[in-house]
């Protein structure tokens, strides 16, 4: 399916701890360290942005990503650089156009932020929010973010806090307005609320055919259409590793893949990941671009035109990958994969 939109590649991590050249663990402070290295190197090999993940557990060393977001917008030129998501739930909007608007500012208008609900809950005891508000702690707290985005005074009353009168958020963007998106995981109510705000569409895809989800794209378009608000990218976020050949990518994912979707799966109520289950998430028709490059390329370029999609953001860390086996596979998506799909969608 063809869309209006300019072709973008970009990335996601969310910080997954490192495991260190001896074996151990990295501490959360060098996996850090090491995600702003590979935004760096993912703007070096001319890929087009970058999103970190908001956790707030062991397993994932980011909590703060507009911070870590703006490290490497420091030190880059020309990648786009954001959140793969924010948990707006757990936030006060307010703050969160604020903080993106400062990233905006010093990454001159490269920010992005993606919102969500996100797939972990962490976040709502911590932060002192009641799981019983899930719903409308979003509604709210974007309909807010949505105010303070049109960058005019805001009058606003709800049940989640307390109202406004006439004020104002700063700093304020440049030119035009902060480039904002929804993620959502396969709810058509949740792809309808994205329509209704006018917003671009980013489909979490981690299970199942990809190409199931195309009556979540189709929904988004005529939801669009029939609210009269104009057509806006969808982009697709999958994981992924890549690697020489297949067999390496494969094997080189798999001894970190098995207990990291494993222990989540056994946190929801879920059985371990078995090798010919991730075998089929890998192949043709599966969630997990994994593979050598022409192999990835192949998914990524069935995946968006099946869905009429424009945006693909790997997520490249699953589980405690080491960082040199990171690093490789950012650069051969930049530099193999990226022209290969290209090549596929001119």
């Amino acid at each position: 399916m063809p869309t209006p939109f300019p072709l973008e590649l970009g990335l996601d991590t969310f910080g997954d701890t490192s495991t260190a050249p001896d074996g151990s663990l990295s501490s959360h402070a060098q996996t850090i360290r090491e995600v702003v290295e590979q935004g760096v190197l993912a703007d070096q090999v001319g890929l087009d942005f970058i999103g970190i993940g908001e956790h707030h557990r062991p397993d994932f060393a980011v909590s703060a990503p507009d911070t870590v977001a703006t490290a490497i917008a420091a030190r880059t030129e020309r990648i786009h650089v954001g959140t793969a998501v924010t948990v707006l739930s757990s936030e006060d909007p307010l703050r969160v156009f604020q903080r993106f608007s400062t990233l905006n500012a010093i990454s001159g208008g490269r920010a992005e932020v993606i919102l969500g609900r996100g797939s972990f809950i962490e976040s709502f005891p911590l932060f002192g929010y009641d799981l019983d508000d899930y719903e409308i702690l979003f509604e709210e707290k974007l309909d807010l973010f949505m105010r303070a985005r049109a960058q005019e005074p805001i009058t606003w009353s709800g049940k989640t806090r307390a109202p406004l009168e006439n004020a104002e958020v700063y700093p304020h963007v440049e030119s035009g307005l902060l480039k904002a998106w929804i993620a959502v995981g396969g709810s058509p109510q949740s792809v309808i609320r994205t329509a209704q705000h006018g917003l671009p569409l980013m489909l979490a895809i981690i299970g199942g055919e990809p190409l199931a989800f195309a009556q979540f794209t189709d929904l988004y378009r005529r939801a669009l259409d029939q609210l009269g608000n104009p057509l806006q990218p969808i982009g697709v976020h999958m994981p992924g590793h890549i690697a020489e050949t297949d067999e390496q990518a494969i094997d080189e994912a798999w001894p970190f893949i098995a207990p990291y979707f494993s222990r989540i799966f056994a946190e929801r109520g879920g059985r371990p990941i078995t090798e010919g289950q991730f075998r089929q998430m890998v192949g043709p028709d599966g969630a997990y671009a994994i593979g050598s490059p022409e192999t990835v390329a192949r998914k990524i370029a069935r995946t968006l035109q099946g869905l009429g999609a424009s945006r693909f953001d790997l997520k490249y860390a699953n589980g405690n990958m080491p960082h040199s086996m990171l690093t490789r596979s950012i650069e051969l998506y930049g530099t193999k994969v990226a022209p290969l799909v290209r090549d596929m969608l001119a």
